[in-house]
C-alpha cells in the first residue's frame, strides 16, 4: 500500500462523516489536507473537554484528525477560490472532498466541473444527507431515525434508541472509502477522474439486508427485540454471579453440546431439540438459562462454553476492549509536539505497512491552520508580508 503516499487529499471537512473517512486514508498514508472557514472553523474543534488548555483543540476533535494537515481558507471570497485553484494546481490534488450542502458547490467554486476545468483527472466525492438534489441538513440520530436504525434498537417493550457509534457517520465514510479506491483503481486503467455523490441516508439503508427483504416481500413485522436474535435461539445477554455475557447458539448441534453439560441438562427437551421449537417458547428457554447462568461466575461459565465451542464473550467495558490482548498490540498513538502530550487512537480496520513502519505514531491531529504557513508560503510561494495581509483580510 505504499502506493498511497503518493496521493494527495483536499477536504473541506467538518463534522464526522468526512472527517472520520480521511483519517481513514491518513492511515494510509494519503497526504490529507483538511480545508476549514478561517473564522468559524470545525464545529468540532470545540467539542469535548478542553484537554490542552487551548482553543479549538478540544477532546472530541482530537479523535479522528491524526495524520492530517490543516489550512484555513475563505471561499465565499474571490480571492479564496483564487488560492484553492492554486491549490489544487500546485499540490496536484487527485482526490477533493466535500460534505457541504449542494446549494454550496458553485457559490464556494468547489463543484465538480469547475474543479474538472482545473485538473482533468481529479476524484471529486461530495457527502450529504439526502443526495445531491437535497439541501435537507442531516446528523447522524436524524439519519438513524429516518432510516429505521433507531426503530431496529432497543427493548421490544421500549422506546426507540440511538446506536452507541454514529453508524450513519462511519458507515458512509467506509462506503466512500471503498468508492475512493474503485475511483483510483480506475484512474490508474483509463486516466478518466470521477465524481461520486454519496447519500448519507442511501448508505445507512443499505444495511438494512434482511429487514428490508423480509418485511416487503413476505410481509413479517421487523422490529427492535432487545437482545434476542429474530431467528435463533438462545442468542441473547445472560446475567452471571459477576456480570452478563453474550451467548450464540447458532445451530441445532451446539445446543445440543449445551444442553449435554450437567449444569444445562434440564433444557434437554424434545421439544428444544430443533431451532425453530426453541425459537417458538423464546422467553422461557431465555428465562431458564438466565436462572442456570445466575449461579455461575461470568469466568466459569466462558470457559465452559468455550470448551464445547459455543460463542460466548462477557460484555466488555470500553475499558476492557483497550486491554484486550487483541486489540492492545493494534492501538496507535500520535504525541503533540508542543506539549508532548500522547493520546491514545482507535485501531485502523488492518493494521498496514505505512503505520507499521511508524511504529503505530501518526502525526498530531492539526491546530487551527497550522500549516497555512508551510503551504501557502512554501509550496504556492507566498512570502509573510502576502500571507499576513491574506489573514488580516480574513482571506485564510
Amino acid at each position: 500500500m505504499d502506493f498511497l503516499k503518493t496521493i494527495t487529499v483536499l477536504s473541506l471537512e467538518q463534522a464526522t462523516v468526512v472527517p472520520y473517512l480521511t483519517y481513514r486514508l491518513a492511515q494510509d498514508g494519503m497526504e490529507v489536507i483538511r480545508l476549514e472557514h478561517p473564522v468559524y472553523g470545525d464545529p468540532n474543534r470545540m467539542i469535548g473537554e478542553n484537554v490542552l488548555a487551548e482553543k479549538r483543540m478540544n477532546a472530541y476533535y482530537l479523535c479522528i484528525n491524526a495524520g492530517k494537515k490543516a489550512l484555513t481558507l475563505n471561499l465565499a471570497e474571490k480571492e479564496g477560490r483564487h488560492l484553492f485553484d492554486q491549490l489544487i494546481k500546485a499540490l496536484n490534488v487527485d482526490i477533493f472532498i466535500t460534505n457541504q450542502l449542494p446549494k454550496n458547490y458553485q457559490k464556494l467554486g468547489i463543484d465538480f466541473d469547475r474543479i474538472k476545468e482545473i485538473k482533468q483527472d481529479i476524484i471529486w466525492l461530495g457527502v450529504t444527507g439526502f443526495g445531491p438534489d437535497s439541501n435537507e441538513g442531516a446528523y447522524d440520530p436524524i439519519l438513524q431515525a429516518r432510516s429505521g436504525l433507531m426503530d431496529l434498537t432497543g427493548q421490544a417493550d421500549g422506546d426507540p434508541q440511538v446506536l452507541g457509534i454514529p453508524l450513519p457517520d462511519m458507515g458512509t465514510s467506509e462506503h466512500a472509502y471503498g468508492l475512493l479506491m474503485k475511483a483510483l483503481l480506475k484512474r490508474q486503467f483509463t486516466g478518466e477522474g470521477s465524481r461520486i455523490d454519496l447519500s448519507m441516508f442511501e448508505s445507512s439503508v443499505s444495511w438494512l439486508t434482511v429487514p428490508i427483504t423480509l418485511t416487503s416481500s413476505f410481509g413479517k413485522k421487523i422490529t427492535r427485540r432487545g437482545n434476542t436474535h429474530e431467528f435463533f435461539c438462545p442468542v441473547s445477554v445472560y446475567q452471571t454471579q459477576n456480570g452478563f455475557v453474550y451467548m450464540a447458539v447458532g445451530n441445532d448441534r451446539q445446543w445440543k453440546a449445551l444442553v449435554s453439560q450437567p449444569v444445562f441438562m434440564p433444557l434437554d427437551k424434545p421439544e428444544y431439540e430443533k431451532n425453530a421449537g426453541r425459537i417458538a417458547d423464546v422467553k422461557n428457554v431465555n428465562k431458564a438459562i438466565n436462572a442456570i447462568t445466575r449461579q455461575m461466575t461470568s469466568e466459569d461459565l466462558i470457559e465452559l462454553l468455550q470448551s464445547i465451542t459455543v460463542p460466548v464473550s462477557k460484555i466488555k467495558s470500553i475499558e476492557d476492549v483497550i486491554q484486550d490482548p487483541l486489540v492492545k498490540k493494534r492501538l496507535i498513538f500520535a504525541k503533540d509536539p508542543i506539549t508532548s502530550r500522547k493520546i491514545t487512537l482507535s485501531p485502523p480496520p488492518i493494521m498496514n505497512s505505512f503505520i507499521k513502519k511508524r511504529g503505530g505514531e501518526l502525526t498530531f491531529p492539526p491546530r487551527f491552520g497550522e500549516h497555512n504557513d508551510a503551504i501557502y508560503g512554501q509550496k504556492l510561494g507566498y512570502d509573510g508580508g502576502a500571507l499576513e495581509d491574506l489573514k488580516n483580510r480574513g482571506i485564510i
